[in-house]
Order: C-alpha cells, then structure tokens, then sequence
C-alpha cells in the first residue's frame, strides 16, 4: 500500500511538474481573460434585464454584486485584471512584428483602450463607493449618462462593444484549434452577437423607464434616486474627477513610455548590428538581433507555417537548425513543453521558429510546408493542419516475418502479411479505431479521433482482444501452409499527441506525432522480452476503468524516458475483453 501511495504521489508530482513546464505568459494572460470576460457575461446578462424591467435590473445586479464582490472572488477578479492588463502592456513592447493579420493587432489597440474608456466608470462606481460609500445603481448612471451627461452614454456603448469583440477574439485565437470549434462556431457567433444586442437593448429600455419617471415626477424620482448617499457631493464627485482624469494621465504616459522603449529598443538592436538568417531554399534575410526566426520570416515576407500565429501553442513553426547549435539560446519552459509533446525535445537542432531569438548568424530549414498556416485553419479541417488531441496508440506487429520470408515466394510472403494486417485492420475498425500507418508488417491505430479518452482505452483493448481472435482463425485457415502459427505483439499507450497531415507536397499523409505514440511502439517491442501478447500502460488501465488487480504490473524503463514506467503486460489478449465487459457491465 506504502509503494502504492509513493507511485501515486511521484505521479502527481510529474504531472505538476508538466503542467508548469506548459505554462507560458500567454497562458496566463488566457487565463486572466477568461476571468474578466466571466465577469464580462454576467455584467452583459445583467444589463439584458433591462429589456425586462428596472425592479428586474436592480434584482440581476444584487446577485452580480454578491458574487463578484464576494472577498476570494474579488481577488481573483481584481489579480486577473491587472495581470491581464500589464502583461497587455508587455505585449505591446515585445511585439516586434506587427504584420501577422489585421485581427491580431485590432485585439491589442482593442485591449490597451479599454482601460482608458472604464476609468471614468470604475472610479465613480466602485471607487465611490469605497472611498464615500455612494450607492450608485442603474437608477443613478443611467440619470447621469442619459440627462446629465448624455454623450457618456455612447461611450458606454463603444466600451461594451470594445471590450467584446476584444474577449471574443481572444477565445477565437483559444478555440479554434479545438476538435470541436467547427460544431460549435454557428452556436458561438449567435451568442456573440445576440448578448451584446440584449445588454444595449437592455440599457436602452432602462434609460427609457428613468427618464420616463424623470418627466413624470422629477422631484419625487430625485428625491429617492439622487439623494447624498447615493451620488455623493459636488466636493466628492470633483474628487473622483481627479482621481479619473490622474489615472488616465498615468496610463497614457505608461503607454507613451512603452512606445519611446520600443523605439529605442529598435535603435539599439540596429546599432549593436544585423545578422544573417539562411533559408533551406537559399534564400538569405538581414535582421536585427533579437527577431524571433518567426518575426524575421515575416518582416521579409518569406511563407513560414504558423498555425497559432507564433504563440507556442502549435509546432507548426519548427526548423532544423543546420550546423552547431552551442551558440543557440537555451530553450524557454514553454518552447521545451512543446517540443518535448511532439517527440522532438532531445533534438537540440529542433527548435520552435516563433521563440527562438538568434544572436548571430544562423542557418536552417523549414520542417512543415509554408501553406499550413493561420490563414488556412478557416478553410481547412483542423485534423489535417495541426491539432493537440489525447488518442491511444496502438502498435501491432508480426513476429517472425522474416523467419516467413526464407523458403517462400515473395508473392507468398506478401499475401500472409497482408492477410495478417487485414485481421488488424478489420478488429480495429469494427472496434471504433482507425488504421493509420502500415509499417513492414507492422500498424499503427489511433483511438480518439471522435469519442471520449474513457471509450479510446476501452476500445483498444476491445480491438487487442479481437486481433487475438482474428488471428485466431487466420491461423487455422493459413494450418496447412505455416510451419508455426502467426504470432504478434501489441503496445498500447494514451496521452496528448499532435494530429495532421505530415509530408511533401502530393506525398502527405494523416498521422499523429507525440510521445504517447512513441511509448506504444516501445511497449510493442517489449512484449518480446516479457513474453505476452500485449502490453498496455497504467494510464491506458486506469483510463479504461479496469481494476487494479486484474492484470500482473510491472515497473519498466521506457528507452527516451528518464523515469520507468508502470505498464500491465497480458499474456493472451483475448483475455481483455471479458477485463472490459465487466468494467462496462458495473458501469451500466
């Protein structure tokens, strides 16, 4: 049980370990986004109310406040906006290149106004009600930005439809690279016209129903809505002006600042000299130092892949580095993570074009075609440009092949091996995989592409069970003309892999890259040495819902793998399927 427990906590430990190697600034500036764009729909729902009545409005923002003001919620939120804010800011100074799309650069002049827009708004609210505790409702700012400040209430309008479409091209950049964005998108552009409409619609009526009761009773309706403790004084309101009108002074010139450093940055970059990038092709740019490899290609309008738009979420972008690759800057923890997901980290000449930053010359080619870029993610699927799926790999392989090959025909040999590919292919295709490569005699399927991680592990074991069975009967219809009966191996792992289309030119082929692929063929080859019929790791046992004890475990070392490995080894396969009936029959 103590063994148990260590294993269990060394696993925690590693997937921790993991998580923070894949996080990076952006993913944090995610994160903070999704925070603020939370309290963005509520705000928005709450406004929609409107079009209700003001007794609906005035019990939504209760709710709103209660939960928004609630002290662990309020910290979240409040961390979330100024992280989200200046890492904005930092942006704005890191981004040398601004040529990727008009939609990238809208996001961020989108995103650094907004600030300057709701001062004005937050300090009379929020830090009214602090600092003089004002009770401003709907009733007071919607008196204010209809009566007595009527163009404020257009720039309400601007602010709401600004910081939308800011949020919504963030989770367009987040989503669209999802299995399920394309299902989704028709559902995702309703919402997002239909919810900004409802809250002006909603404000609109509002306003309405104030200046309604203004020019119905405007001395009673003042008296209850405008009294001292809901608007404050003049000396108060004048002091909140201040603070408004300070902050946005400070916040232009931290812009201003940001734009002087990034001119100056530039000055210094071109001073201190240019470097030279070589392309595969022979094609040479000069650059300042400090480019990413990305930033150059398109500064110099030279075609470089870029599925996320050089935001290290992808690794579309990857070169081989041609030469030495001492004088490289180490990888970042996010460029490592990437790498080290699609089985290319122990390669120092791999690196990612968008983070890598060359001090001096440098020479290279470009790994995945210069067409599979952001540009064509609307018109192609996204399975077949670049997508981070969790499959299960399936490897089986025919022992013996060679052995097969001496004293037969190659016509012979040819039609066995195929007979033997075909009783692969037909389990794992009535099993919900797909045949994906046919090496040798060896195949590669992939689980996943359309169901559940639960599902994948369950059939693939399903699929382990039934090959067992198909060569089976292959063996007894092949008797008369094999010496010794077919016999295979099979390596099942599950994890987080890449999937798309992988070659040259009119030479390309669907496939996954990743290490959950790689560890399936090495548990494949591992069957021999253990002498069972199929190997399945802990992650696929434990995923498909199979009891701990209903397989022998063993601790192995996994050949590219610094740390060993749990792995259940199955004597006969055939024996998973009665292991996965009844997981399914508990479940049911």
């Amino acid at each position: 049980m103590n063994l148990r427990l260590d294993r269990m906590t060394l696993f925690s430990r590693e997937q921790l370990k993991k998580l923070i190697r894949g996080i990076s600034v952006r993913q944090v500036r995610l994160a903070c986004g999704l925070v603020l764009f939370a309290y963005l729909v509520s705000h928005f729902v709450n406004h929609a109310l409107g079009n209700i009545s003001m007794d609906a409005l005035a019990t939504g923002v209760h709710y709103h406040i209660a939960f928004w003001q609630f002290l662990p919620v309020a910290m979240v939120f409040y961390t979330a906006a100024l992280v989200h804010a200046g890492l904005g800011i930092w942006a704005l100074y890191e981004r040398r290149q601004f040529r990727w799309k008009a939609i990238e650069p809208l996001q961020l002049v989108l995103g650094l106004s907004i600030p300057a827009l709701i001062i004005a708004h937050i300090v009379g609210v929020r830090l009214g009600y602090t600092l003089f505790e004002h009770q401003k409702l709907y009733p007071q700012v919607l008196y204010a930005y209809l009566i007595v400040w009527p163009y404020k209430i257009r720039m309400m309008f601007a602010v709401l439809v600004i910081s939308w479409v800011h949020g919504c091209i963030g989770l367009y950049f987040w989503l669209r690279m999802k299995a399920f964005y394309n299902r989704a998108a028709p559902f995702l552009l309703a919402a997002a016209v239909l919810v900004p409409t409802l809250a002006m619609l909603g404000l609109y009526q509002g306003g309405r129903s104030v200046i309604a009761d203004v020019n119905n009773d405007a001395a009673e309706w003042k008296a209850d809505n405008l009294s001292r403790s809901q608007v404050g004084t003049l000396a108060e309101q004048a002091t909140l002006d201040s603070i408004a009108d300070y902050f946005l002074i400070f916040y232009l010139g931290l812009i201003g600042v940001v734009l002087l450093g990034r001119g100056v940055r530039a000055l210094n970059e071109r001073r201190v000299g240019m470097i030279s990038l070589s392309y595969g092709n022979g094609r040479t740019v000069r650059v300042p130092r400090g480019l990413s490899v990305l930033e150059a290609s398109l500064r110099n309008n030279v075609p470089h892949a870029s599925v996320c738009g050089g935001r290290a979420r992808c690794s579309t972008c990857r070169i081989r580095v041609i030469g030495d690759c001492a004088s490289l800057p180490q990888p970042s923890q996010r460029e490592a993570f990437v790498l080290n997901r699609v089985g290319a980290g122990s390669d120092p000449a791999i690196r990612l074009a968008c983070q890598l930053r060359p001090e001096a010359d440098l020479s290279f080619f470009q790994i995945f075609l210069p067409q599979i870029t952001a540009a064509t993610l609307r018109t192609s699927s996204p399975t077949r440009i670049g997508e981070e799926r969790y499959l299960v790999s399936m490897f089986v392989d025919m022992r013996g092949s060679t052995r097969l090959a001496e004293n037969r025909l190659p016509f012979d040999t040819v039609f066995i091996v195929n007979r033997f590919l075909g009783a692969v292919s037909k389990a794992v295709i009535e099993c919900g995989g797909q045949p994906n490569q046919f090496v040798g005699d060896g195949q590669l399927a992939l689980f996943g592409l359309n169901c559940s991680p639960q599902t994948a592990c369950r059939q693939a074991l399903q699929a382990a069970a039934m090959i067992a069975a198909n060569v089976d009967e292959l063996n007894q219809f092949l008797s008369h003309d094999l010496r010794e009966p077919i016999r295979f191996g099979i390596g099942i792992h599950g994890g987080e892999v890449i999937i798309g289309d992988i070659g040259y030119r009119d030479h390309m082929v669907f496939t996954a890259l990743g290490d959950a692929v790689n560890v399936a063929a090495r548990l494949q080859d591992m069957t021999k040495s253990l002498a069972c019929e199929a190997i399945l790791s802990e992650e696929v046992r434990v995923t498909a819902g199979l009891p701990a004890d209903g397989l022998p475990e063993q601790e192995v070392a996994i050949r590219g793998r610094a740390e060993p490995m749990i792995v259940r080894s199955v004597t006969h396969a055939s024996a998973l399927s009665a292991l996965v009936n009844d997981v399914q029959i508990i479940a049911a």
